[in-house]
């Protein structure tokens, strides 16, 4: 601990919330910051006078076309469907844009998607709801709390109805949505993935496992796609038409040969690509209009040169960097109108438009300041995206946000440095322009310039907790190692990249020719979606274990009674494997059929198109056209506070014999002599209420928060964890996905910390029932870091990162810290020294808590603020209060170097 460490900043449960010592009275700002262009400060104040809203368009003309064809070829029927959804779209553009169209004609629009789930938004005196609550599907929905400010429509108010606790529909709308719902009862992805999942022997317990969330959600009907990386490659190469035209051509060689679902592939491919020329040509169209109608010269000659631009790449490969901006774009949206997705990454864009940028860079038809308004409206453009799920998905694991990930950095092809002068801009404008998406990742390695580096830091400085930094040599080594059943090579695991908050994805280089020059970019998507078991809360397995099964909260029995006598720590933590290994069976056995029944109801058509071996093979991405297939993942969450309850288990129970594991669970049950965290409305360790018989349990409490924790560089927890990562990662590769490949560990929180924690009770880390987990997965566990940032690196690299597909490190830093250039540059060194010790993933909110703390008193004076939580920025006024009470509880450091 820090000799500067103030008396005054340890709260009464002897945490410590802040490392080294405050030097400023006031309340610190952030030191940098930027406005954007007056045009994209036009189109973010609009955005934040918008709230979310439901549109049933595309929703009703799907459902009406499938109903339509009746007994069609499945991925002819869902090709067709989405052409007519497309097809009647209503096009809608707003002034002052240079990127143009979204999901919907609402500027924050989306819609449901009831051929995939039906049941979370009915009635809840409805059957379907009912039967959803049954079968453990909308556990977590109840115990999801939504930030009350922003954009999110929590509550229905005069013609608008909330819909799963965010989005507003309008009133006379909702009998549209009901009978649109009802049609698909017994014919959705739920339904008949519930109907074949009961099949399996454990599937009662795997019921209760979602009753007691112990998982947070069935990736297989609620995002079954995304965590993944879209390849906008081919339309920018070939253009719609040059793609049907590949297609025709590929039909006539596969018509009536073996293995003929080529040929309904290659069909329903132009199907749905005309789908969305339609699309765009009355975007096209109503930009004329608009244009028409305008009286101001320059609006009017900016909707003339968007009516120009979609009618050229409606048909045709872009020409300009504008082109391919908005051709990459309409085909990012394309993908999120076919399926519910998060975390459909833009992966390396800077390196994908790169030769365009250069190529009008240099014939003087483009200039630093168009392109920086550009760029500022794409930013704009996917911030202004929804992810239409249930709360307990939208709200519990996303909080809004849809992971669009843009990746900054890493090697090309030969191994040497890929950045570029455009990657400087797309940094620059999301400091300009601070808007929670797209987030950025810098793909960190040693041969990066200094200069992205540096810029890097700046952008890190204003606040938003963006780019995350990546470590590329760890990642890629991931990469190498997860896809060498599948021949991967070196230089095609340098085209890794991010997909989702921080899921690593095999990428692909691909070859584009402009002006004779030959460019190879990473084109991504070199693997297909990343899914698998979603979420499994790790302390509320020690908590089942510890009552022998059953969950205290419910009274249900979720596991069979283990009977054991727990004599000794080796008999709490066998027993433990032996539950965590009962879920992740019965999960991925489950989440197999329902990933199936998708991909046999619902085949994706357009992502598919997208990904260069389905294209060439003639294959979906669920009959493993993709070039790699291994994607499918076991998520974890509130990995720190299991290892610090074994921690404390092991010292006091077994080693020092301070108390019994029967006083232990006494305690546990009466939360330590504390009141419930939802009765008191606080959901971190600061605030927390004694009860009347505090006394009684105070000194087990007082020995379960000494006990040694992680962060502190203390080999006695550090050896708990390095052992449990080793045995985790290992026993993933145990189970098979529904493509016959071994799954893998992933470990990331997103927003599943608050909601998990609520549903666990008080823990042996001296954790109180209802609170928020720590935050991530290497994170510490706020408040009990003492040893300084380097102490915590020393702790989460005592195992090998490059076993899982990611691992998460959320750090607090005061601005004064790294204030000026100096600060920047002990900043930097930070980060260094974090990759070099072999971790995957730092990121970091620069801010005074003291500032989060009015913000949450005065949510309405903070409109524009943002903050990271776990892999994702969002704007601090639309997280739950259980969240934002975790950020402010992270350990704040005002001394890093």
């Amino acid at each position: 601990m820090s000799t500067t460490q103030m008396k005054e900043d340890v709260n009464e449960l002897g945490l410590f919330f802040q490392y080294g010592k405050r030097f400023q009275k006031e309340v610190t700002g952030r030191e940098i910051e930027k406005e954007p262009s007056p045009r994209a400060k036009k189109i973010r104040d609009l955005y934040f006078k918008t709230s979310s809203s439901v549109s049933m368009e595309f929703p009703y003309w799907y459902t009406r076309r499938w109903f339509e064809l009746e007994g069609e070829i499945p991925i002819i029927r869902r090709a067709e469907a989405l052409n007519a959804a497309f097809s009647h779209l209503t096009p809608a553009i707003f002034p002052g844009e240079l990127l143009v169209m979204g999901k919907t004609h609402y500027l924050r629009g989306s819609y449901p998607m009831p051929w995939l789930s039906e049941s979370y938004f009915m009635n809840k005196e409805d059957e379907m709801y009912n039967e959803a609550l049954e079968a453990g599907k909308l556990s977590s929905d109840m115990v999801t709390k939504w930030g009350k400010g922003g954009g999110n429509v929590t509550e229905s108010m005069g013609n608008i109805i909330s819909i799963a606790g965010k989005f507003g529909l309008r009133r006379e709308e909702l009998p549209i949505l009901i009978r649109t719902a009802k049609m698909w009862k017994n014919r959705s992805v739920e339904d008949i993935g519930h109907k074949y999942e009961q099949m399996v022997p454990e599937y009662k317990e795997k019921e209760a496992i979602m009753r007691s969330v112990i998982c947070m959600f069935d990736s297989g009907y609620t995002l079954p796609q995304g965590r993944e990386v879209i390849n906008y490659y081919y339309p920018l190469k070939y253009g719609i038409e040059g793609i049907i035209e590949y297609c025709k051509i590929k039909i006539s060689e596969v018509a009536g040969y073996p293995d003929m679902n080529r040929l309904y592939f290659y069909h329903a491919v132009i199907i749905a690509l005309k789908g969305i020329k339609t699309w765009i040509s009355k975007h096209a169209e109503e930009s004329k209009k608009l244009m028409e109608k305008e009286k101001d010269h320059q609006q009017k000659m900016e909707y003339a040169e968007i009516s120009e631009i979609l009618e050229w790449i409606s048909s045709k490969p872009p020409r300009t960097f504008h082109e391919a901006l908005q051709l990459s774009w309409i085909f990012h949206l394309a993908v999120l109108n076919e399926d519910c997705i998060s975390g459909m990454s833009p992966g390396r864009l800077g390196q994908i438009l790169y030769p365009w940028w250069k190529r009008d860079m240099d014939n003087g038809t483009l200039t630093r300041e168009r392109t920086m308004e550009l760029l500022e409206c794409m930013r704009m453009k996917f911030t202004e995206l929804d992810c239409f799920a249930s709360m307990g998905v939208v709200g519990g694991v996303l909080s809004g946000n849809t992971f669009n990930n843009l990746c900054i950095g890493g090697l090309d092809k030969g191994g040497q440095s890929a950045t570029n002068e455009l990657e400087m801009l797309i940094l620059e404008s999301a400091i300009t322009c601070a808007t929670p998406q797209p987030t950025l990742s810098i793909l960190y390695d040693e041969k990066l310039p200094e200069d992205i580096l540096m810029k890097g830091v700046e952008c890190t400085k204003i606040g938003t907790g963006y780019p995350a930094w990546v470590n590329n040599q760890t990642a890629t080594e991931f990469i190498m190692n997860n896809c060498q059943s599948e021949e991967m090579k070196l230089e095609e695991g340098r085209a890794w990249s991010i997909g989702g908050c921080l899921e690593t994805s095999a990428g692909t280089w691909m070859p584009i020719e402009l002006n004779g020059n030959q460019h190879w970019i990473p084109g991504g998507a070199g693997a297909a979606t990343s899914v698998g078991v979603h979420f499994i809360g790790l302390p509320k397995i020690l908590e089942l274990l510890l009552f022998d099964g059953i969950d205290q909260r419910t009274g249900e029995q979720i596991f069979p009674p283990h009977n054991c006598r727990l004599e000794t720590y080796e008999e709490v933590l066998d027993t433990f494997k032996k539950y965590f290994r009962e879920t992740v069976k019965v999960l991925c056995l489950c989440n197999n059929i329902q990933h199936d029944v998708w991909r046999k109801i619902t085949p994706p058509v357009i992502n598919s198109l997208l990904k260069p071996d389905c294209l060439i093979r003639g294959k979906d991405i669920g009959q493993m056209g993709s070039r790699y297939n291994t994607t499918f993942n076991v998520e974890v969450c509130g990995g720190v506070n299991l290892i610090n309850s074994l921690s404390s288990i092991k010292k006091n129970v077994y080693e020092k014999k301070n108390f019994t594991l029967g006083e232990l669970k006494d305690a546990i049950l009466h939360n330590f002599g504390y009141r419930h965290a939802e009765e008191v409305k606080s959901y971190s360790l600061m605030e927390q209420k004694k009860g009347q018989d505090v006394k009684k349990w105070a000194s087990i409490h007082k020995l379960c928060l000494n006990a040694p924790k992680y962060g502190n560089d203390i080999p006695y927890v550090d050896k708990i964890f390095e052992n449990w990562e080793s045995w985790f990662c290992t026993m993933c590769h145990d189970y098979k996905s529904l493509y016959d490949k071994p799954l893998y560990a992933c470990q990331i929180s997103v927003s599943t910390h608050g909601p998990m924690g609520a549903v666990t009770l008080a823990t042996a880390d001296g954790r109180l029932a209802g609170t928020t987990f720590a935050d991530a997965s290497m994170s510490a566990y706020p408040g009990t870091d003492k040893n300084g940032p380097y102490a915590l690196f020393n702790s989460a690299t005592c195992w090998n990162h490059s076993d899982s597909q990611n691992s998460q490190l959320n750090m607090k830093i005061h601005p004064s810290a790294v204030k000026g250039r100096e600060g920047a540059r002990k900043l930097l060194e930070l980060i260094r020294g974090y990759m070099r010790r072999g971790g995957f993933h730092v990121q970091f909110n620069i801010v005074d808590s003291r500032m989060l703390r009015d913000a949450q008193d005065n949510p309405d004076e903070y409109r524009g603020l943002m903050v990271r939580v776990a892999g994702f920025t969002q704007y601090w006024v639309e997280l739950g209060k259980p969240i934002q009470d975790e950020i402010i509880a992270r350990t704040e450091y005002e001394e890093i170097g």
